[in-house]
C-alpha cells in the first residue's frame, strides 16, 4: 500500500522517505492532492541475458503450431 505525502512534507522529510523507500515502501508524492511522482526503491536489473543460455532445457512438441481442439478454441473464444 502506498503513502501519499505533500511536496513541503517530501522536501521536509525526503530522508526519511528514502529509508522507507528503500525498504519497499512506495510514497506518492502529491501538488494540492493530486500525485504527480511515485517514490519507490531502485532494484538491481537481472544480469545482461545471453542468448542460447537455456540451450538443452526447452523442449517444444513437434506438434506446437497444429490448430487447437474445438473445445479449446471455444473456451478462448467466449
Amino acid at each position: 500500500m502506498a503513502s501519499t505525502v505533500n511536496i513541503h512534507e517530501a522536501k521536509t522529510h525526503l530522508s526519511r522517505l528514502l529509508d522507507r523507500a528503500s525498504q519497499g515502501e512506495e510514497i506518492i508524492i502529491a501538488r494540492a492532492g493530486k500525485p504527480v511522482a511515485r517514490l519507490v526503491a531502485v532494484r538491481e536489473s537481472p544480469g545482461r541475458r545471453r542468448p542460447g543460455s537455456a540451450k538443452g532445457q526447452v523442449e517444444i512438441a513437434d506438434d506446437f503450431d497444429s490448430p487447437l481442439p474445438g473445445e479449446v478454441l471455444e473456451a478462448f473464444e467466449r
